[in-house]
């Protein structure tokens, strides 16, 4: 096997999350959003090139959700992003396991499957720094820092191009959709939905009535 990775998972205030599922209503969004992200964190932690999941997060929800999966929590984000609060949380994970690569993952992945992650953290472990994109191509759904290289994450919009641009690697593997598939839009979420969520938003789906 080879090299562990510590793995971050930012996920922002359930009241505020996943705006553009605004057609579903605030309760039902972050009960997805919150299922979302468990099943995020729960392949991450399956996966066999994963030593350690961070959640990096001030929800009390959320805290307790994904601490019952495994996950570390971080709390005490400097409240200035998403790509702030990644280089919070690497702090943290290198902190505790400084020989370890950095991964940060999208927490909104509910069709990602550990084998996914595995085999893309294979290819991660071969540069410095890397990402994976989107299924639109235009956002990042994976960024990795190898040990030692600079974790310098660039979220968010057109995130894509901005981590071509400072130098990251795109990992272009085919075979992982559920890694690709982020679910921001109800047309994100049938997409999902398509190639198989995960238990946790299955049973919420479910329980919403979706």
């Amino acid at each position: 096997m080879g090299e562990l990775w510590s793995v971050l998972v930012p996920v922002k205030g359930l009241a505020e999350a996943k705006t553009r599922l605004s057609p579903l209503g605030g309760a039902l969004r972050s009960e997805l959003a919150l299922a979302f992200a468990r099943d995020t964190v729960a392949a991450a932690a399956a996966c066999a090139r994963v030593g350690a999941v961070f959640a990096v997060t001030d929800d009390p929800r959320a805290q307790r959700a994904l601490s019952g999966l495994g996950a570390s929590v971080v709390g005490g984000e400097p409240g200035t992003g998403l790509n702030p609060a990644l280089a919070h949380g690497a702090a943290a994970a290198r902190l505790r396991d400084p020989g370890r690569g950095v991964c940060a993952l999208s927490a909104d992945l509910p069709a990602l499957r550990s084998e996914e992650l595995e085999r893309a953290l294979d290819d991660a472990a071969r540069y410095p720094r890397s990402f994976v994109a989107d299924a639109a191509g235009v956002g990042t759904t994976l960024y990795a820092a190898a040990p030692g290289a600079e974790f310098a994450p660039a979220f968010e919009g057109p995130s894509r191009r901005r981590h071509l641009r400072l130098g990251a690697v795109e990992l272009s593997r085919a075979g992982l959709p559920g890694l690709r598939r982020d679910a921001d839009t109800p047309a994100d979420l049938d997409a999902a939905r398509g190639l198989g969520v995960g238990r946790h938003t299955a049973a919420a789906l479910e329980r919403l009535g979706l």
